[in-house]
């Protein structure tokens, strides 16, 4: 069990525990005009006590009017700390890195844009740190979505058909995972195991969640902390955004070996088999079989999964759903082969450039 550094002087009292940690709250973002207002309204929302919270919101220098709304919010908020951080370099993990180096609370939770928390989150991530002695928690992500298709996808990304066995998506129950949504970590964790790879423009809860796990870190999942993601609403956006995932995930591969599992490899190995079984048709009548099967397969898998997840999700979101699983399976398994001719010769380079960065300056 966490034993975290306070001085009960300055504290406040809550619900029987007579020591509460302070907690920084971290939120990478970029060009959120248009959702700032409810996700950080989220944040300054939380029953925490006040004097034991504090904001930093990481900014990849955005051109809209998202400081501005931050900036209003503040203000309606005077007794709670929110600072901006610049982040020049625009993506997430350098986000988090400049503002970790900012942070002095015991607890640090990330929180993203597009993501609505609880009233309860933060004291639900500080008593799961404290009751289960965990390095990290976090909650289901339950996915909502806005129009039609952005509805079909919250209801794909819940079902493990889209997203494999990561717990996160779909379960209910408390249990010892290999990576959460966001997180909530104490800040010796950050000392013991270092900081986001600065590499993983993408993925890089997953690097650094593997890289705590192979440090003996424990890692909950836990239904009490709870919060709603809006997903992508476009193909196009969606497309993107698995294609970055499978891209990636071969850096993570590469850095944290051990921690890859089955559901990983299945994505590209279905579009290998169909490039290989595609580019061998005109030499053999045998690729041609396989060509077929392979795809009348997956065509019936997609179509029954589909019909599953419509009974259990909403009938009305049927014809759309196959088109979001092969979205997110070919996408994803392209982005995968794609990254191992990008990333070939890299099986040998396995520190994260957080790691560098921290030996330069030693």
């Amino acid at each position: 069990m966490h034993k975290f550094q306070t001085d009960p002087t300055t504290i406040s009292s809550r619900e029987g525990n007579p020591y509460l940690p302070s907690v920084t709250v971290i939120m990478p973002i970029r060009n959120e005009a248009g959702f700032i207002r409810r996700s950080l309204g989220a944040v300054l929302a939380q029953d925490y006590p006040r004097d034991q919270l504090e904001v930093l919101i990481a900014d990849g220098m955005s051109i809209d009017a998202t400081r501005e709304i931050i900036a209003e919010l503040a203000m309606t908020y005077p007794p709670l700390r929110i600072r901006i951080v610049d982040n020049p370099e625009k993506i997430v993990p350098t986000g988090i890195n400049r503002a970790l180096a900012l942070a002095k609370s015991d607890v640090i939770i990330r929180v993203d844009g597009h993501t609505i928390i609880a009233t309860d989150y933060v004291r639900q991530c500080v008593t799961a740190l404290q009751n289960s002695g965990a390095d990290n928690v976090g909650g289901r992500m339950e996915a909502v979505g806005e129009g039609w298709f952005g509805r079909t996808v919250a209801l794909a990304t819940n079902s493990p058909y889209a997203v494999g066995g990561a717990r996160f998506h779909f379960s209910d129950r408390e249990e010892w995972v290999d990576t959460v949504y966001m997180g909530a970590w104490p800040r010796e964790v950050f000392e013991r195991v270092g900081l986001f790879d600065e590499e993983q423009v993408r993925n890089q809860d997953d690097e650094f969640n593997y890289r705590l796990l192979s440090h003996g870190g424990k890692i909950l999942l836990s239904p009490q902390i709870k919060s709603h993601y809006y997903n992508r609403s476009t193909p196009r956006s969606l497309w993107r955004q698995y294609f970055q995932y499978g891209y990636w995930k071969v850096r993570v591969m590469q850095k944290v070996r051990r921690q890859m599992r089955l559901r990983h490899f299945v994505p590209p190995l279905f579009i290998t088999v169909l490039l290989f079984s595609l580019l061998m048709t005109p030499f053999s009548v045998m690729a041609w079989w396989m060509l077929g099967l392979a795809l009348v397969s997956y065509m019936i898998a997609n179509i029954g999964i589909s019909v599953l997840t419509a009974r259990r999700g909403d009938w009305n979101l049927l014809l759309l759903l196959p088109l979001c699983f092969a979205t997110i399976h070919f996408s994803w398994g392209i982005g995968f082969l794609v990254g191992l001719v990008r990333f070939w010769n890299r099986w040998r380079d396995r520190e994260g450039r957080w790691s560098k960065q921290v030996k330069a300056s030693a």
